[in-house]
């Protein structure tokens, strides 16, 4: 099986807009319960791909980490926490991608956050620093469909950024939120863009 990079780092905002980091490694998660100490909300996009883990190494990362990130979240004092999935995800389906969002979404709602909102965007827009040609074409071509029908079947990672911000800000309206794609996109219009 393909390694895995192990690491990420974790950000904790500060008073006066300074940040601590701290890297972690996911295959010894429960070893660094100190980083999730103390955060009021939890943001999480992580995830990786089929071709770059292989399936089991897939599950492991968008399944297992993120679940136990979210239980180390709660047990910290996190009351909000924030899923990036993804579009159709259903732990029912036949198609292991979106049979591993729909469970990691069961897994975390079932940790118990005061609130959880999920947000299933459809093809995300960015550049990636690994090459993957398959992704970019239909990028290209979604992106030309989305100047026509701007929130169909696409999304760029700024607006679901905003999007998670935004639904953070704003009062909460029930324990579980789920946000699909044409709602990431007017959500994230709430939070300015930066340089706005």
């Amino acid at each position: 099986m393909p390694a895995i990079n192990p690491g990420t780092i974790m950000t904790r905002v500060l008073p006066r807009k300074r940040h601590e980091q701290t890297v972690v490694d996911f295959e010894r998660l429960g070893e660094h319960a100190a980083a999730f100490q103390g955060h009021d909300v939890g943001f999480c996009c992580l995830g990786t791909t089929r071709a770059k883990a292989g399936a089991d190494g897939f599950v492991r990362v968008d399944r297992d980490y993120v679940a136990q990130a979210a239980e180390l979240a709660r047990a910290g004092g996190c009351k909000h926490f924030v899923l990036e999935s993804s579009r159709g995800a259903n732990a029912q389906s036949r198609f292991l991608y979106l049979r591993v969002k729909g469970e990691v979404e069961n897994l975390v709602q079932a940790v118990g956050f005061d609130r959880c909102t999920i947000l299933r965007p459809a093809v995300l827009l960015c550049k990636r620093q690994e090459s993957r040609p398959m992704e970019w074409i239909v990028q290209q071509f979604l992106g030309a469909v989305a100047r026509v029908f701007p929130t169909a079947h696409s999304v760029p990672v700024e607006t679901v950024a905003r999007a998670m911000v935004a639904c953070v800000l704003q009062p909460g309206e029930g324990k579980v939120k789920v946000l699909e794609n044409g709602a990431i996109h007017e959500l994230g219009k709430a939070v300015p863009q930066q340089g706005t």
